[in-house]
């Protein structure tokens, strides 16, 4: 296989220790990239404070290097973006991309999604009250191939789905950073869980406005407990426990389905990790979650 552009990234939320299911995640969209002969990056998605403990983006990073998971340049951090963030707002609030909305959820609830101060038409102006900014949907039929799940239809409507891309207290949205990151990064090929699927047609168009192609896509069933909910720190998902990353790759590998050897979790890490990417096989991703 011969070199390639491929540029993937793992971008996990500092709300908490890795878990199990980040684990998959992100050892999916490695094996993806070093499959591919490309590039491997992590993210550090820190927009929220009052959501992340100070400890857990180190948590995070010791339990990514325990597992021989280790990127192709310097961790990225979000909360040092700011500035981009910033200028990618000035851009689309200039070319009529996005909107100032003063809108409580209330207030959107009881109109049924529709604005009552009519936002998108650029009523609200600074100072006048509290506002959040909005990507300012165009309605859509978005087609796209995912990688795993094959071709992809999503129905977006202007103004009743459009996206924050900056909150009213002041923090920027998921839905702005990750796309003016992915472009910066120069990202082609985005695997993430498909809790994620419903926002990718909302993504493609801010990819779009700000003058970028989107990547490829490659949605993977998220990891459930017992009680059939996703793994995470609200459904109180156990820690990784870092002094067993063998142990770990192997049950991740045999969730994405690649049916892992038996006596692959008595080899070092860097070892698994090998055969991972010798033998790794997107179509063999098991389509229900587990």
């Amino acid at each position: 296989m011969t070199p390639s552009r491929y540029r993937g990234r793992f971008a996990p939320s500092p709300t908490g220790p890795l878990h199990f299911g980040s684990l998959v995640a992100a050892l999916a969209s490695y094996l993806e990239a070093r499959q591919h002969q490309g590039m491997w990056f992590i993210r550090i998605e820190d927009l929220d404070p009052l959501r992340e403990p100070p400890e857990a983006t180190g948590q995070i990073l010791q339990s990514l290097e325990a597992h021989g998971l280790m990127p192709d340049e310097a961790v990225r951090f979000q909360s040092r973006r700011h500035d981009a963030y910033q200028a990618a707002i000035e851009r689309l609030l200039a070319s009529g991309n996005a909107y100032r909305c003063a809108c409580s959820r209330k207030e959107l609830k009881l109109h049924g999604g529709r604005h009552p101060n009519h936002c998108r038409e650029g009523n609200i102006t600074p100072g006048d009250r509290p506002y959040a900014i909005r990507f300012a949907l165009n309605d859509e039929t978005s087609h796209w191939q995912d990688q795993l799940l094959g071709p992809q239809v999503q129905h977006v409507t202007a103004e009743l789905d459009d996206p924050v891309i900056l909150r009213k207290e002041g923090f920027y949205a998921y839905q702005l950073a990750v796309v003016v990151d992915d472009i910066g990064q120069g990202i082609t090929d985005v695997v993430r869980g498909s809790d994620l699927l419903d926002m990718t047609a909302q993504q493609q168009q801010i990819y779009r406005a700000l003058g970028a192609e989107p990547p490829n896509w490659l949605h993977i069933p998220v990891i459930l407990n017992e009680q059939g909910q996703k793994l995470s720190k609200q459904t109180h998902a156990p820690p990784l426990d870092d002094d067993h990353p063998a142990e770990n790759l192997v049950q991740a590998l045999d969730a994405l389905g690649q049916q892992p050897p038996g006596t692959l979790g008595k080899e070092t890490v860097d070892t698994i990790l090998d055969w991972g990417v010798r033998h790794w096989r997107r179509g063999a991703i098991h389509l229900t979650s587990r």
